[in-house]
């Protein structure tokens, strides 16, 4: 069994394609098909279903895929540590976060290059369950999510924005000519909302159920600008951070009773090894952060 085969298995596991892991990992198809033969002739096991349009694993390949990932990263790991003790500091950093976070990453990310221009990064834009997941299962070293009304388990999390969630309405709106709004009157109305997997949604659904009433969410949108725009044509009402409702703007901004506040954090894995790159990055991160 070589490394490169269970490289070539986790690529095509991931990608449900030979094709398209061929291409990610910059070889040929028939070196990927023939490599994963190999491999299932030493399993004695077919590791993938081929007879559909979409590759798929079989219950075999599902078994062995946690090991191949534990291998492969105990690999890594190997290289890491030798690198970190001959002072050369490399490798690879997964890095997520969801949409408008608002933290500024690019002088984060631009002060680490230059500090250790062999490290690489790639960054992943998704939804807080999707983050939370990815840092569990390892495909993610570090990420900011927005927490939701429950915070997420086996996780390390640092706070790095904390705001009151607020109800926007155009200014022609009734409810315009308030300064606040209780729960129960949002549940009259069409709300505008981010999906659900975000932590703004699932503080605001928490509360709702709280009080008795599922909310009535007719419009939903990834951005909180892309709210913002969707309450200007007075489609409903937004629920979204206090920060992205300007003063003088189209909309105008009502407390919600009883308050509800949307809190962004930066999370790490608390269990499983992590190499010394993405250790530096997640110390620069908490400290800049």
């Amino acid at each position: 069994m070589e490394i490169h085969q269970l490289r070539y298995l986790l690529a095509v596991a991931e990608t449900a394609s030979f094709t398209k892991a061929a291409v990610s990992l910059h070889v040929a198809q028939p070196g990927v098909s023939a490599q994963i033969r190999l491999l299932e002739r030493e399993l004695g096991q077919e590791l993938f279903d081929r007879s559909a349009r979409q590759v798929r694993l079989t219950d075999a390949g599902e078994a062995v895929i946690p090991y191949a990932r534990a291998a492969l990263a105990a690999v890594d790991g190997v290289r890491a540590a030798a690198d970190e003790i001959g002072g050369l500091l490399r490798g690879h950093i997964a890095f997520g976060a969801v949409p408008s976070h608002g933290a500024d990453l690019p002088t984060l990310l631009s002060g680490f290059h230059r500090d250790y221009p062999a490290i690489t990064i790639a960054l992943t834009e998704a939804g807080s369950d999707e983050l939370v997941l990815g840092l569990r299962e390892g495909r993610l070293d570090g990420a900011i999510v927005a927490l939701g009304a429950k915070e997420p388990e086996g996780l390390g999390l640092r706070v790095i924005d904390d705001q009151p969630l607020v109800a926007a309405v155009a200014g022609g709106d009734p409810l315009a000519r308030r300064r606040t709004v209780t729960l129960e009157m949002l549940g009259e109305r069409t709300l505008i909302c981010l999906p659900r997997g975000s932590g703004v949604r699932s503080i605001l659904e928490t509360a709702c159920r709280s009080a008795g009433f599922t909310p009535n969410v007719a419009f939903e949108a990834s951005s909180p600008r892309s709210l913002v725009t969707l309450a200007e044509q007075g489609l409903g009402v937004a629920v979204l951070p206090a920060p992205y409702v300007r003063d003088g703007g189209a909309l105008v901004a009502l407390g919600i009773r009883p308050a509800l506040r949307g809190r962004l954090a930066l999370a790490w894995r608390l269990d499983g090894s992590i190499g010394p790159a993405a250790r530096s990055f997640l110390e620069r991160a908490r400290t800049a952060l």
